[in-house]
């Protein structure tokens, strides 16, 4: 009866879903997770992440339920508008300081790492006392080009991160040295990971996305940028969790509630 009770529960859950299939040895659940918008404000500055995925059983030892998942995450959004999320993190101009001015910047993958070049203007002022009155004086300016690539990693489950290597740089002189191995090219590396950090993580807040009856027996395992084509890319998280025959019962009833909800609400 027990046995009886979790096809049910599989096949209950693939028909309200409408992805319905009996493979000849074995009966597996694939549920599709409809795409799910979120607005995250990075740096002051608003961007949209769709995010879409799947759930496929892969193992079901005596009431055990293994399951796979797969979320991707839309990051064009993030892409249009890193320039703007990166001058209003790093553009600062201090009258006896630093001034530094983010011209332009991009985000392309580099599976399965994910690269941001930023093209910017750089110029360092010092004040002296003449006369008894301040004057900045210039000491170092130019124009300069620095490739930070960023790769994730998965610690222990639960924890996303990435790893900020820089690559290319193209600037003379004393700025060239700054983006090597100074301040400047210090603080361009830690905002580019922090933005692009804050955007995944929102991805993995599984309250969004999953329904309630799973969200907390979810363990990351991988992470990985894609080339989603067309200039675009996506983030591909991978996760794994394990559920009880009573919990497959009850997920079948909150993904029919939240089917209903969105039905309901993309009805004129």
């Amino acid at each position: 009866m027990e046995g009886i009770a979790v096809v049910r529960g599989m096949l209950a859950i693939m028909l309200a879903l409408g992805t319905f299939s009996l493979p000849v040895k074995a009966q597996r659940v694939s549920l599709k997770i409809p795409p799910v918008k979120t607005s995250v404000e990075i740096e002051n500055q608003p961007v949209t992440i769709t995010t879409s995925g799947n759930i496929t059983q892969v193992r079901a030892p005596r009431g055990q339920n293994v399951f796979q998942l797969e979320l991707l995450a839309d990051l064009s959004d993030l892409q249009h508008s890193i320039t703007m999320i990166l001058r209003t993190a790093l553009n600062r101009e201090d009258r006896c300081g630093d001034h530094i001015d983010i011209q332009h910047a991009t985000l392309s993958p580099q599976e399965p790492a994910s690269v941001v070049v930023s093209q910017l203007h750089f110029e360092r002022w010092k004040c002296v006392k003449m006369f008894g009155r301040e004057r900045p004086n210039k000491l170092i300016g130019g124009n300069g080009v620095i490739e930070v690539k960023l790769t994730p990693a998965v610690d222990q489950g639960t924890t996303l991160r990435l790893v900020p290597t820089v690559g290319r740089i193209e600037a003379e002189g004393a700025l060239g040295e700054l983006l090597r191995s100074g301040s400047l090219g210090e603080q361009l590396r830690e905002k580019v990971r922090d933005s692009l950090l804050h955007a995944m993580q929102k991805r993995t807040d599984f309250k969004a996305t999953l329904p309630p009856v799973v969200q907390d027996y979810v363990v990351l395992e991988s992470a990985q940028f894609n080339d989603a084509g067309g200039g675009d890319q996506d983030v591909d998280l991978q996760g794994r969790f394990q559920v009880s025959d009573e919990q497959i019962r009850e997920l079948t009833n909150q993904v029919k509630q939240r089917l209903a909800s969105a039905q309901s609400s993309a009805q004129p």
